[in-house]
């Protein structure tokens, strides 16, 4: 049963994402493995937001600025680390990893994420 507070939040989340991990899957009929895409979730309610960070730099260049890219999702999901996972939000589709363990709330997660750059 989704809470009130849940459906609220979700009410906010305008996009969705597709959850894509790189795994080793055997063939049925040649029983050959080899590392595949493989879907783990897709069409998940989710919202992505962009912080931007100013640091101030230690050999005195300057500020530094630094977005960080948060992905919000309900907390039934498990997102495994180096997972591919594409967004799509206000119109536009963009593919981003999980950088770092989610933050667990009640009733939702909120992942920091990179820029996909390949699986490891």
């Amino acid at each position: 049963m989704v809470s009130a507070r849940r459906k609220a939040l979700e009410r906010l989340w305008k996009g969705e994402c597709t959850v894509i991990a790189w795994q080793e899957v055997e063939d049925p009929i040649t029983f050959v493995t080899e590392f595949q895409e493989v879907i783990l979730h897709e069409n998940l309610k989710c919202k992505l937001s962009h912080k931007t960070i100013s640091a101030t730099s230690q050999t005195g260049a300057g500020a530094i600025l630094v977005q960080q890219i948060k992905l919000s999702l309900g907390n039934e999901f498990e997102i495994p680390a180096g997972c591919k996972i594409t967004v799509t939000q206000n119109g536009k589709t963009a593919d981003y990893a999980r950088s770092g363990e989610p933050g667990m709330f009640i009733d939702h997660q909120e992942i920091v994420l990179d820029i996909f750059g390949g699986y490891a």
